[in-house]
């Protein structure tokens, strides 16, 4: 009887792990992998949101910059990719 909740005692933290990754880690690891998609698929005309919040449409990109156009008065930012949060450009 003893040999039986030693093993349970051991299983616990075990069956806690399981949990853990596939409640947290594993879909985290989902999401940072279709931004890291999003990012290498950035291209001229895409309509985009950065971090900070600032909306704006791509006029270049360059390795690791993006120069955005930003409204109403034509403004050129430029920012490192990592910074464009999500492509807003409806799906033609």
């Amino acid at each position: 009887m003893g040999s039986l909740g030693s093993s349970a005692q051991l299983l616990l933290p075990l069956v806690f792990f399981a949990l853990l990754y596939f409640l947290m880690i594993a879909p985290n690891q989902k999401k940072q992998k279709k931004w890291q998609q999003m990012l290498t698929e950035l291209k001229n005309g895409d309509r985009v949101t950065t971090n900070g919040g600032i909306r704006g449409t791509i006029i270049s990109v360059k390795d690791d910059v993006v120069q955005l156009r930003v409204a109403p008065d034509n403004i050129k930012l430029e920012f490192v990719k990592s910074a464009i949060a999500a492509v807003t450009t409806p799906d033609a």
